[in-house]
């Protein structure tokens, strides 16, 4: 496989499957003297592990990070650094009996097809929603940086199964997002989604939704247009997580039904600073950040792993069949893709501020 890797200076390799020994990251580049933990690692690493609610997968993994290289008494070397998580509650018995059956909405057919039948089917392998692990890995070391610039990532369930949250506002989403297990901005909304998604799982089927993205505090500049723009940037790292099939930023699609009089930013002065009155651009102009709240919304498609009977085919036998997948499956990814999100956000702007000059090859001076 090719394709793994993410990012020029600032870059993230990633490995591991869903039921193999572990996955995790390589990340080369990340400037000395940045302070690092695996506590530091760990925290995010929770965000998004599995078996804490009724609302996510009941796989119980601990994901306990271990920093392998890259880090010397508490700081970043600058060489590269690699961390791993141990795959330990894994069960493969259901995928035995399904390789031959192909899973309808997930990769197994085409995976086949591609690499001959030697590709690890096991939980979906490399294109299972496990190997997220590393991009949260790899992010949070990037938010580490991006906090020397005094840049915060706030993501958050903003629609699940159409129950869409309203009236709230970027602190709501800051202080609310993690306080309900379903990571909504404000508590009517959370208390509905929660409601969907359990009638779901009731009914063996799963759901999909949104999540949305501020940037705050990000500098003006960052972006190389015009293939590495950085909306383009951020749209092929997020198209990257699996279950997403769509991006929009600022207005999106929403500019489609508007007038230019509508759509465009007008600017003022604020405090002696130039600055756009609205934000339908999302914060990104000619692929390039305008100083504004960077904002993207990322739409999920409901898990295909359900307990519904479905038509597939026997490839052994070459015939059509049913199916009906076993094993333990989210019924919605959106709350558990909320610090994936955000992960994957850190390592596109960390990237660009290095590339832009705004974080140096080495962060301060150790004597």
């Amino acid at each position: 496989m090719t394709g793994n890797i993410v990012g020029e200076r600032f870059v993230l390799v990633s490995f591991g499957e869903s039921h193999g020994k572990c996955v995790g990251c390589v990340i080369d580049g990340c400037p000395a003297g940045l302070e690092l933990s695996e506590s530091d690692v760990q925290k995010e690493l929770d965000l998004r592990k599995p078996g804490q609610s009724i609302v996510a997968s009941q796989r119980r993994e601990e994901d306990r990070v271990e920093i392998m290289s890259g880090v010397f008494n508490g700081y970043t070397t600058g060489s590269p650094i690699m961390m791993l998580v141990l795959n330990a509650d894994k069960d493969s018995r259901p995928y035995e009996l399904l390789k031959n059956k192909p899973r309808p909405g997930h990769a197994d057919l085409v995976a086949l097809q591609k690499y001959g039948g030697f590709n690890d089917y096991r939980g979906g392998g490399r294109f299972s929603g496990r190997i997220t692990v590393s991009y949260v890995m790899g992010g949070a070391v990037a938010k580490k940086l991006l906090s020397t610039l005094g840049i915060e990532i706030i993501a958050y369930s903003l629609e699940i199964g159409g129950v869409r949250a309203s009236n709230f506002s970027v602190e709501m989403a800051r202080e609310n997002r993690y306080c309900n297990e379903v990571r909504a901005p404000e508590q009517k909304a959370a208390e509905e989604m929660k409601r969907k998604i359990v009638q779901a799982r009731g009914e063996g089927d799963s759901l999909g939704g949104i999540v949305e993205c501020v940037v705050l505090n990000c500098p003006a500049g960052l972006g190389e247009p015009v293939f590495d723009s950085l909306d383009s940037d951020l749209a092929k790292i997020a198209l990257s997580i699996p279950a997403v099939k769509g991006i929009e930023f600022g207005s999106g699609f929403g500019a489609a039904r508007m007038k230019g009089s509508e759509n465009n930013d007008e600017y003022s002065i604020e405090g002696g600073k130039i600055v756009c009155k609205t934000n339908n651009s999302g914060g990104i102009l000619g692929g390039i950040s305008n100083g504004m709240p960077i904002l993207f919304r990322v739409a999920f498609k409901p898990p295909a792993s359900i307990a519904k009977r479905q038509q597939t085919v026997d490839l052994e036998k070459h015939e059509e069949t049913e199916i009906i997948v076993p094993g333990r499956h989210d019924p919605t990814v959106v709350p558990r893709a909320v610090p994936v999100v955000e992960a994957v956000t850190a390592l596109v702007l960390a990237d660009h501020a290095i590339r832009s000059g705004f974080i140096p090859p080495v962060l301060g001076v150790r004597r």
